[in-house]
């Protein structure tokens, strides 16, 4: 009987320590920055909830933020299926919206290093169908507006509208090419232009039913190029488009050939980083972008073009390192 009540209050401490240990730290209230070690290997899946030339951050389900490097070493490619390997994709398409997962190894500054990127081609979808549908563009925000949105704003507006989209796919297929002829008739690929300002810009012009570049096309691309490696954080914009002749589809494909062909030239010829170039885009005949009257013969030979923006971030202008390539 001694024997079994010594046992008893031996154990009476023992229990309350349980119940001291099992009682859950509460998740973070607002989001909260997670580092990683210089050399560790790291791994996080979430959200990007912002985007730079050379980083993204990214903020899982409990709510902490990991910023997230790209380097030329970077694998990006969407998630393999059953006897099925995953497509390559340009770091272009890593927009804001997209749930991606992320592998790699801490830097000095306690940053993820990515050496992969996998993403499913549906998300991929969604970020896109969310850039036509976020807060627009071009700089009409005013100052005072621009100021009152604030950051967790933006994202709470993001995931919103991700659920929302991903829930209409999920739902029935056809929203799938519903989405895609909401991206393919979008009037801006870029996404808070406001973040953004136009330093420089060119159009280069092309013959009928081309996409070659002339030599004076060329020139134009050669002083856009000087002007931006000279430009600290910097990224290009490029648009492309045709005149009416032709079918829309016709020319939905060549004025993205056009915009294509102005990237591999830039690329080739200056090594400027494809993840400084914002996805190009065709925008086809676009007549409420059209640059002249289509129905002459001048106004179309300068509808058949492709605009290149240089376009510098305004939080970096004056801090940016110069080491940046």
């Amino acid at each position: 009987m001694a024997f079994a009540f010594a046992l008893l209050l031996a154990c009476v401490p023992v229990v309350f320590g349980q119940d001291t240990m099992s009682q859950t730290q509460p998740a973070p209230t607002s989001a909260q920055t997670r580092t990683v070690a210089a050399g560790e290997k790291g791994k996080v899946k979430g959200t990007i909830v912002d985007r730079d030339a050379d980083t993204f951050v990214v903020r899982d389900d409990q709510g902490y933020e990991t910023t997230v490097v790209l380097t030329d070493r970077t694998d990006v490619k969407s998630k393999g299926g059953f006897l099925r390997r995953g497509q390559g994709y340009d770091v272009t398409n890593l927009l804001r919206g997209l749930v991606v997962e992320v592998e790699g190894r801490g830097n000095t500054d306690g940053r993820l290093e990515a050496s992969k990127i996998r993403f499913d081609k549906n998300d991929l979808k969604v970020a896109r169908s969310i850039e036509t549908r976020v807060t627009p563009v071009e700089g009409r925000l005013t100052e005072v507006e621009a100021q009152n949105r604030t950051l967790s704003g933006q994202v709470d507006e993001l995931n919103e509208v991700s659920k929302t989209m991903r829930t209409d796919i999920d739902k029935n297929n056809s929203d799938i090419l519903a989405t895609d002829t909401r991206v393919t008739s979008t009037n801006e690929r870029i996404s808070a232009l406001d973040d953004y300002d136009v330093s420089d810009q060119a159009t280069v012009l092309f013959k009928v039913n081309s996409a070659v570049l002339t030599p004076e096309a060329k020139t134009a691309l050669d002083e856009v190029a000087q002007k931006a490696l000279a430009t600290k954080g910097y990224v290009i914009e490029v648009a492309g488009f045709t005149d009416s002749t032709g079918s829309i589809q016709k020319n939905r494909m060549l004025s993205q050939r056009r915009a294509d062909a102005v990237v591999q030239y830039l690329a080739e010829n200056f090594d400027i980083p494809l993840r400084r170039m914002i996805t190009p885009f065709g925008y086809g005949e676009a007549e409420a972008k059209a640059a002249a009257d289509n129905t002459t013969r001048e106004g179309r030979e300068q509808n058949r073009r492709v605009e290149v923006k240089i376009l510098t971030n305004r939080g970096l202008g004056q801090t940016v390192n110069s080491s940046i390539q």
